[in-house]
């Protein structure tokens, strides 16, 4: 009777102790690794399979709305989430002369090559050294937009460590694919300005351009959100050197192709970035790829998609995830 009772204390203290294993308020970190120093935390029990989080242009790891980390850590993942070069409180690149972008973004439509200060297949050596940093060998990929492609180069680089990648709102970089509007662009490339107030209103337009036809946003929570990221770092020049990053990489159809890890594709049908033939295109190129299309998800983690991206990702994670026996709790 006793033991009975012990397991039914255990069972209903389970709840209000994955609660405060996942507190997303941790301390934010520093990994050295030697050409740069990334910024990152690391939310749950290091005995769990960890999960690496990898965030798109100019994102910061704050950008990760924390219900859905929450939601991860619960799933029994160590969740680790990091700013990238040039973002964030990561190392920002200082090039010798600013780079022209403009000009770049010519060369690129014209099919000239772009250059860049540093590539994706650099960033994606900085998420392997953080993770050789934490000393965890073989781990989780979940990268969206830019991070996505990231992810891919890094279960390229090491597909002995990547035990499954799941790719949200991504692209393989090939030609012909559908291309966004130009406003978009401009919206997107446009980051210099002269005070606080220009740069919180210039971003709120952004967020609401990536956002969904079919929501309404709060413009006061799109500024207030845009002005919690720049308050804790704005690096324009940064985000302007990774978009040469992706315009400098060629197609990954080659490296899709010879991509074997277990990979889960998710992509909004309404994406204005990334049209939702982006997503396809990646799935069909990777043996093996599940594919979830959800409707009237953009280019943004807005709150009405939470519920569906967490219902697309979680049960995939969970069927892959390596048990954890009740001597760990």
């Amino acid at each position: 009777m006793r033991a009975l009772l012990f397991l039914a204390a255990l069972w209903c203290a389970l709840p209000s102790f994955a609660a405060s294993r996942c507190d997303v308020n941790v301390a934010t970190q520093q990994a050295d690794l030697g050409e740069v120093t990334l910024a990152y935390q690391s939310i749950g029990r290091e005995s769990d399979p960890a999960l690496l989080l990898v965030m798109g242009l100019g994102g910061q790891l704050i950008h990760w709305p924390d219900e859905v980390v929450v939601a991860l850590c619960q799933q029994g993942f160590r969740v680790i989430r990091y700013d990238n070069r040039d973002v964030g409180l990561s190392t920002w690149a200082h090039a010798p002369e600013p780079a022209n972008l403009t000009y770049e973004v010519l060369r690129y439509k014209l099919g000239f090559s772009v250059s860049a200060p540093y590539s994706l297949t650099d960033m994606a050596g900085d998420a392997l050294g953080l993770m050789d940093s934490l000393q965890v060998s073989r781990f989780h990929v979940l990268g969206a937009s830019m991070g996505g492609m990231i992810a891919q180069h890094m279960a390229d680089m090491a597909p002995q460590r990547v035990a499954t990648l799941t790719l949200i709102m991504t692209s393989s970089g090939a030609q012909g694919l559908p291309e966004p509007k130009p406003a978009l662009l401009a919206l997107l490339a446009r980051r210099e300005a002269p005070n606080r107030e220009v740069a919180i209103e210039q971003q709120a337009d952004l967020l609401a351009a990536l956002g969904s036809p079919t929501v309404h946003d709060d413009r006061a929570l799109l500024k207030e959100q845009a002005a919690i990221a720049y308050d804790r770092a704005f690096n324009p020049a940064g985000v302007q050197r990774q978009i040469l990053a992706i315009l400098a990489e060629p197609s990954r159809v080659a490296l899709l192709d010879r991509l074997r890890v277990p990979t889960l594709v998710v992509h909004g049908t309404a994406d204005p970035l990334l049209p939702v033939m982006h997503g396809v295109h990646v799935a069909a190129h990777i043996k093996g790829a599940q594919l979830k299309l959800i409707p009237g998800l953009a280019h943004r983690f807005q709150e009405a998609f939470k519920a569906p991206l967490l219902a697309a990702v979680l049960p995939y994670l969970a069927e892959h995830r390596q048990p954890v026996g009740l001597a760990q709790l």
